[in-house]
């Protein structure tokens, strides 16, 4: 199926809200994603097997085209599924599918503001919106809302106002049971899947990524950990301004991690952002249990400071989950026995978080053991000679770890003994691999092993095995 040109891609859209028109779109693209496989099997009987991998492969990559390209004209919830199953998808689809699908998570047209507008009204009143100039364009589009720059007339204020798409949350269950049934007809997860089970986690995020009012309190709370680590800038938030399906922060101007004056920047800032990203995360999930999982790199902007002081500007936290102290102290016991290359200790923890059953033969812990030892590569004291540099700071833009890490998951996924992780794991996976692929987008040239030893040792009151 051909791509849509760039331009077609950036082009607003008509949002379809009205169940009719999104009943209709979604009952094609069942008949459409149905009948390509109804094609695809007759056509792979008059083939040999080697023929019929090459179509397989070929086929994925078409459904998940289609998926994508459709998904991305409706937006809402079903849009999200998709994002969310590429997150998913890893550990049990096609890994051409899940690279089709992953083109969702930053590639979404934004809606008309002549859509848009009456929603705001509605939940603000005609009153305060004349006290806010709002640009018509803008600043960001994704599946479930779009932001844009306003300034308060009052005192010149720059503020961003996020704006839910109109009735979205009152679709989800309805959308989600259908594309339930349309990924199932496009034959792009497995028999034995239980996608229910997925889908029904999916579900559950997607309605606490609609709920404003706690992204208000999220953003809030963020801001208060943070407050005073001059490293990060988190928004100020405007209840005054803000609703259920509309949340108001201030403006902060910083430019995308991508951008060339980031790229431009001496190779020890990159390092110092690096170190920030990093410890960041480290922050999250070692002392407060509360990790913002959305590693889209529109949430992490650079601030770039004449005095060298650059920051991270964090944004959008509609993502923010809290993780059971059960799970995390299984948890720092799977990393420890990385990081210490104790491979018992690795497999005892993930026992403790169900990602292994007790049972497995040993091939599966040792297949296990070969990912978890993967990940930890980059905080090892020394790194491998070849990604060293001469004074031991592992190179993260040489590095292709991310890759060698999801097709090490991808191998271990085809044995029957293992298990599609619990969504804790797969949600806080998804933001450590944003971090490992930012460090590669800096070009990080960083040697973490104290870093990590410090959070997960002397932090949590854990003892060292050479202490």
């Amino acid at each position: 199926m051909a791509n849509k040109s760039e331009g077609d891609r950036r082009k607003p859209l008509k949002l379809k809200t009205g169940s009719f028109d999104r009943n209709a779109a979604m009952a094609r693209m069942g008949m459409v994603a149905g009948a390509q496989y109804a094609g695809h099997t007759l056509g792979n009987l008059f083939r040999s097997k080697s023929g019929r991998e090459a179509r397989n492969r070929e086929f994925y990559v078409r459904q998940a085209q289609y998926l994508a390209d459709e998904l991305g004209q409706l937006k809402g919830s079903v849009m999200k599924v998709g994002q969310m199953l590429s997150v998913y998808g890893q550990y049990f689809m096609p890994p051409e599918a899940v690279e089709v699908l992953r083109s969702l998570q930053d590639d979404s047209p934004p809606v008309a503001w002549s859509d848009l507008e009456p929603v705001v009204v509605e939940r603000l009143g005609r009153r305060r919106l004349e006290e806010l100039e709002i640009d018509p364009e803008p600043l960001a589009a994704a599946s479930l809302g779009q932001v844009h720059r306003a300034r308060r007339k009052s005192d010149g204020r720059e503020l961003c106002i996020k704006v839910q798409y109109p009735r979205l949350a009152d679709a989800i269950d309805s959308d989600i049971r259908t594309l339930t049934n349309i990924v199932r007809l496009a034959r792009l997860v497995p028999k034995g899947v239980e996608l229910h089970s997925v889908m029904e986690e999916v579900r559950e995020m997607i309605y606490r990524e609609v709920d404003y009012d706690r992204e208000l309190r999220m953003t809030r709370e963020y801001g208060d950990r943070l407050a005073g680590d001059e490293r990060y800038v988190v928004p100020e938030v405007f209840p005054e301004y803000s609703t259920e399906t509309v949340l108001v922060t201030s403006y902060e101007a910083a430019d995308h991690v991508q951008s060339q004056r980031v790229k431009d920047l001496p190779q020890e800032r990159r390092n110092r952002l690096s170190e920030s990203a990093l410890e960041l995360f480290f922050l999250e999930f070692f002392n407060w249990g509360i990790v913002q999982t959305d590693p889209h790199f529109g949430n992490y902007k650079v601030r770039i400071n004449d005095d060298g002081n650059d920051q991270f500007v964090l944004l959008d936290f509609g993502a923010t989950r809290e993780f059971p102290p059960r799970f995390l102290g299984a948890y720092y016991d799977t990393v420890a026995g990385a990081f210490e290359s104790d491979q018992d200790k690795l497999i005892d923890g993930a026992i403790g978080i169900n990602l292994l059953r007790r049972d497995s033969p040993q091939r599966v812990f040792d297949d296990f053991a070969h990912v978890g030892m993967l990940i930890i590569e980059p905080f090892r004291k020394q790194p491998p000679a070849e990604l060293a540099t001469s004074d031991g700071r592992y190179k993260w833009g040489e590095s292709d770890l991310f890759w060698r890490v999801s097709k090490a998951v991808q191998d271990a996924a085809i044995s029957r003994w293992f298990r599609i992780p619990p969504r804790e794991i797969v949600f806080l996976h998804r933001r450590l691999g944003g971090v490992f692929v930012l460090l590669s987008v800096f070009d990080a040239e960083l040697n973490a092993h104290d870093l990590l030893a410090s959070y997960l040792y002397q932090k949590n009151g854990r003892l060292r095995p050479d202490a």
